[in-house]
């Protein structure tokens, strides 16, 4: 993926990773477009940084994403970029019947919300230059957390889903995930001061370099998520399992 001169949508850019990602691909001279639900939220990630713009998006509403694309694509033909990033985390009990909002909530947004969204934009960047996609996934892909079992499940889902996307658009579209560990950021209430989680800054050193490699990984995977990802490989998932559901 080039790594300047681009022009980028980011989903989820108003916190935490999404924030960090946008203005680290602005300052590479991008022009970044940020999206989310929280118009303030956006415009405090874009304030006084040049080529930097906020569209307000609801990602689990099917007909918003189809007016977004409309808006977004006129405004800027240039679109080469997307990175799928919106994402929520909820706990939940499994152990008795319940209220499944959460559940059905965090599969809109996850993973569904990624699906609409590039497929809205595919056609157009199939057409672009140096054309990339790149969907946020998480350690827990591949060694889920037992108190957060959807939104495991839908990043394990959307990791399949960039698997098959690759691979359908080899030679056309660069496909890349990116698989955070746990991350000091407020993905989840007080998450951003847990001890045990990743500081932002020390993720995003990792994650920039990784994407300044040529050429840039399939997977950008930081040191601390690569025992999740490789837990079934290297024989210590039933561990690893455990290990998180102490958490």
């Amino acid at each position: 993926m080039k790594l300047t001169g681009n022009t980028i949508l980011l989903t989820g850019g108003g916190s935490g990773i999404g924030r960090e990602l946008a203005r680290r691909f602005n300052a590479l001279g991008n022009h970044v477009i940020v999206a989310g639900r929280r118009r303030d939220s956006l415009q405090e990630t874009i304030e006084g940084r040049p080529d930097m713009d906020a569209f307000p998006l609801d990602i689990q509403d099917p007909q918003a994403i189809d007016n977004f694309a409309e808006e977004l694509l006129a405004a800027y033909p240039n679109l080469n970029v997307l990175i799928n990033n919106a994402g929520i985390m909820r706990r939940e009990s499994l152990t008795e019947r319940r209220d499944l909002r959460d559940s059905e909530e965090t599969v809109v947004t996850n993973f569904l919300g990624p699906i609409r969204l590039t497929n809205v934009l595919i056609d157009h960047l199939q057409r672009q230059a140096g054309a990339a996609i790149v969907n946020v996934t998480s350690g827990l892909a591949f060694v889920p957390l037992s108190h957060t079992p959807t939104y495991n499940a839908t990043k394990a889902a959307l990791h399949s889903y960039t698997v098959a996307l690759r691979a359908q658009l080899k030679d056309k579209v660069e496909v890349i995930e990116l698989v955070p560990p746990g991350v000091q950021t407020e993905l989840t209430p007080g998450q951003s001061t847990r001890e045990g989680y990743m500081p932002l800054d020390d993720f995003m050193e990792e994650v920039m370099e990784a994407f300044h490699r040529e050429p840039t990984p399939r997977e950008i995977l930081v040191e601390r998520v690569e025992f999740l990802r490789w837990a079934e490989r290297d024989g210590h998932f039933d561990r690893a399992v455990e290990m998180l559901a102490a958490l």
